[in-house]
């Protein structure tokens, strides 16, 4: 099973006070989303893939667990310290930001540095391991993004921060990636601004074209009857 989230965004003027308050609350509502559990099953070899929008710059963290199937007592055990996973993410040009093996439980991180959809890719290496031969195994995998990613009962142990100042913290680097959060909402408006532009150009050259064929075949026609009516001395 998977977790799916979107954003729908409210026709109101561009100008207007209350329309950038309401896209202002809707960035917040979805930034407080961009963290998200699920669970799901892969069978022997098998990969499975997932996409996550990220803004340029982010900090990604992925925190993953393995269960076995066991056929005895009928549930998910626990799997064992050899069964390992591979983690395969790639930026939306494709290219291998990371690759890595890890054990039975692991976490992975990575940070983007190109906006975009990143293809984070699971799978087992079973073939090396009898006891999951023609298992089931279920995977639980946590994916925190941006701000979300940050451990700060960590960072004020670590900074001996006091409340206030680690709540201070907090809120800059919210608003720090509610900024890269809004640069990338930019940056997808710009490309699909691009596209249907482009596309629009297109389709009236294609219409331009149909037009010249048109009157090319009709031309073409008027000519070939009227020498077929010449040569059969009707006109």
């Amino acid at each position: 099973m998977a977790a799916e989230r979107s954003l729908w965004v409210v026709g109101l003027c561009p100008g207007s006070g209350l329309g950038r308050v309401v896209r202002v609350l809707l960035l917040l509502l979805w930034f407080a989303a961009r963290g998200g559990a699920l669970y799901f099953h892969i069978g022997e070899t098998e990969k499975k893939c997932f996409i996550e929008e990220i803004p340029d710059e982010t900090m990604v963290i992925g925190n993953y667990r393995t269960q076995l199937y066991d056929k005895q007592r009928e549930e998910y055990q626990p799997a064992t310290p050899g069964l390992g996973m591979f983690v395969e993410v790639k930026d939306p040009e494709d290219k291998v930001i990371l690759a890595r093996q890890y054990g039975s439980e692991g976490r992975f991180t990575f940070t983007s540095h190109t906006p975009g959809e990143h293809q984070i890719c699971l799978h087992s290496n079973s073939t090396k391991f009898s006891l999951f031969a023609g298992g089931m195994l279920r995977v639980h995998l946590d994916i925190q993004v941006g701000e979300h990613a940050n451990d700060y009962a960590e960072i004020a142990a670590k900074d001996k921060l006091s409340e206030l100042q680690l709540r201070v913290r907090q809120l800059v680097e919210q608003v720090e990636q509610i900024q890269k959060e809004q640069n990338y909402q930019r940056w997808r408006e710009e490309r699909f601004r691009q596209t249907s532009e482009s596309t629009n150009q297109r389709v009236l050259w294609w219409s331009i074209l149909q037009t010249l064929i048109l009157v090319a075949i009709g031309v073409w026609q008027m000519r070939h009857l009227k020498s077929f009516f010449e040569a059969k001395k009707l006109v």
